[in-house]
C-alpha cells in the first residue's frame, strides 16, 4: 500500500480480493519487484483489441508495458490515469507538461502525478506527438457532428463519445464525474497557429503506428477508442487499436526517460522510494 493514502484514503472497490479485481478481464500473479532498476526476462501477458467507440480500464503494474497500435489511418485513444493503490493520486497534465518543458508527449517522456511521481514512461513512439490539451468528446459534440444514435435503436451501434465512456469506466472502480481528470489522446496531433488557433492534423497517424508505455507504479488506466474533440471527420468511423502486455521490469538505472532532466529524475526517485522494502 502506498504509505502517503494508508490513512483515509477511500478503498478501491475489490482491493481486497487482488491486485486485479475479481471481475475484470486479465489475471496475473502479483509478485512485487521492489528493488528500483530491477529487470525481468520479457515476456508478453496479454493482447486484446480495442473496436471502434469501445472503451476499457484496468491496472497495468509497475515493470508491465503496454503497446497500443492503430490498426487503421486516424486513431484516437483517450487515456486517464490513477495511481491503483490510491486513486486520489493521478495523472497530472500540467505537471507533466511544466516538468518537461514540452506541449506534448512522445518518447522519452513520462506522465505524472499530482505527488510528483511518475505514472508510466514512453519508451517508444512512431507518431512523435500525441495531445495532450483538448480533452474529450462529448454527446452533445458527437451527435452535432455525426447525427443522433441511441443504444435503444442502434444496440452496440450507437456512437459513444469519451465523456461518457470514461464514466462508464471510472463507475467499475467506484468513482465518477468528481474523479474526471485531463486526458491524454494517443496518436493525435494538435498544434497551435500564429493566432493561437488549434489545428487538427488529418494526416498524422498511421495504420501501424504505436506507442509503448512502461508503468512505473501499479497504475489503473481508463481506454476510449472515441473520436478525437477536434477531429473534422463527418462520418463516425473511430479506428481500432491492438493492446499488448508484456513484462518488461522497471526503468534501469540508464534510460532516456529517467535521463530527459533532472525533474524526471527526482520524479523517479519519488517513486522508487515507493517500493523499497
Amino acid at each position: 500500500m502506498n504509505r502517503d493514502c494508508a490513512r483515509g484514503a477511500p478503498a478501491v472497490p475489490g482491493a481486497a480480493r487482488g491486485l486485479y479485481g475479481a471481475d475484470h478481464m486479465h489475471y496475473f500473479p502479483h509478485k512485487p519487484m521492489n528493488t528500483p532498476g530491477a529487470q525481468a526476462p520479457e515476456r508478453t501477458l496479454w493482447s486484446a483489441t480495442l473496436q471502434p467507440g469501445e472503451h476499457w480500464s484496468g491496472v497495468l503494474r509497475r515493470g508491465m508495458s503496454l503497446r497500443l497500435t492503430a490498426l487503421a489511418t486516424g486513431a484516437n485513444l483517450a487515456a486517464m490515469l490513477y495511481n491503483y493503490e490510491c486513486p486520489v493520486e493521478r495523472y497530472n497534465m500540467a505537471d507533466t507538461l511544466k516538468a518537461q518543458h514540452t506541449a506534448y508527449l512522445t518518447s522519452g517522456h513520462v506522465c505524472y502525478s499530482d505527488m510528483g511521481r511518475i505514472l508510466c514512461s514512453i519508451t517508444s513512439d512512431s507518431c512523435g506527438w500525441h495531445d495532450t490539451i483538448c480533452g474529450l468528446s462529448d454527446a452533445a459534440s458527437v451527435a452535432a457532428q455525426f447525427g443522433a444514435t441511441r443504444f435503444q435503436e442502434q444496440r452496440n451501434e450507437f456512437y459513444k463519445n469519451g465523456r461518457d465512456s470514461m464514466l462508464d469506466e471510472l463507475g467499475k472502480w467506484g468513482m465518477g464525474r468528481r474523479d474526471l481528470i485531463s486526458n491524454i489522446n494517443f496518436f493525435s496531433r494538435v498544434t497551435a497557429d500564429d493566432a493561437g488557433a488549434l489545428q487538427f492534423d488529418t494526416r498524422h497517424c498511421r495504420a501501424g503506428d504505436h506507442v509503448e508505455l512502461r508503468f512505473e507504479m501499479h497504475t489503473l488506466l481508463l481506454l476510449a477508442c472515441c473520436p478525437h474533440p477536434l477531429d473534422p471527420a463527418r462520418v463516425y468511423r473511430p479506428a481500432p487499436v491492438e493492446l499488448t502486455a508484456r513484462l518488461t521490469g522497471p526503468a534501469p538505472e540508464r534510460d532516456a526517460c529517467r535521463e530527459r532532466c533532472d525533474e524526471n529524475a527526482r520524479g523517479f526517485q519519488n517513486t522508487e522510494m515507493m517500493f523499497l522494502p
